[in-house]
């Protein structure tokens, strides 16, 4: 299978919670897969986690471009934060790993981060910047050869999901005009069913120890009721931005 998938991530554990599914299907048959994450350093705790997520989901080794978390400096000590480097840096260092494993898709966060974390958010603004230099000779011509890859895919949620499990995570319904995560349901356009490597994918995301230990989204899951929780791990959503003159080379449902 000459298919690449290439993932552009904060955090290490995002790769699992938000495209875990995806990548570990794809690794099953045959594609090229691997992940870049723009936070944490090599040496810290989280990216030895990082790298038993990525080997449960048949996506390489870490590509770290070890800027510091937004909140955490001991993530990558005496770098500067994600949010504090020049976007233009940010972009050719991406631009460089789109460049050397020239994927046929890039996966990154919807606009709002998928749920506001202010890393996500600059991420997607790095990726969508870094996809479309990418194939430009006239751009960081010292950072490989161009390559244009034919779609960028949104992880994101459908709005009627989120509604649908906020009580249960939350306790009360979400107040009229709350900003919630996610995008229209009419906005989404790519469902993957990953049922078969949902296991997996949970596999991953308890990887992570540190974060498993300090909760935020593992423990949002977990307060889930079965059926949901089983829910959100079984399906991922996308939307696609596809680029003038590229071929339908897409994610797709599950092959027979």
């Amino acid at each position: 299978m000459d298919f690449g998938v290439l993932c552009v991530h904060a955090h290490p554990d995002d790769e699992a919670i938000w495209t875990g599914g995806t990548l570990a299907r794809y690794a099953d048959e045959g594609a090229r897969t691997a992940v870049v994450t723009c936070t944490w350093a090599e040496g810290t705790r989280r990216a030895g986690e990082l790298e038993r997520s990525l080997d449960i989901l048949g996506a390489g080794k870490p590509r770290l471009l070890g800027y510091a978390d937004a909140s955490k400096p001991e993530s990558a000590p005496g770098s500067p934060r994600l949010l504090d480097v020049p976007l233009d840096e940010a972009v050719r260092r991406v631009v460089e790993h789109i460049r050397e494993f020239r994927p046929d898709v890039v996966l990154t966060y919807d606009a709002y981060g998928s749920y506001g974390h202010p890393d996500h958010v600059h991420v997607h603004r790095v990726t969508m910047a870094a996809v479309e230099a990418a194939g430009y000779d006239q751009l960081y011509r010292d950072a490989g050869d161009p390559w244009r890859p034919h779609a960028l895919y949104l992880a994101t949620i459908p709005r009627s999901v989120v509604a649908s499990h906020w009580q249960a995570v939350f306790g009360t319904p979400p107040e009229p005009g709350q900003t919630l995560p996610g995008v229209p349901d009419e906005h989404v356009t790519t469902h993957l069913d990953v049922g078969q490597w949902a296991e997996r994918k949970w596999a991953a995301m308890h990887a992570h120890e540190s974060e498993v230990g300090r909760g935020a989204s593992m423990t949002l899951l977990t307060a889930l009721p079965e059926q949901a929780r089983a829910q959100m791990l079984a399906n991922e959503w996308y939307r696609r931005v596809s680029y003038t003159g590229a071929s339908e080379t897409a994610l797709s449902g599950p092959r027979s």
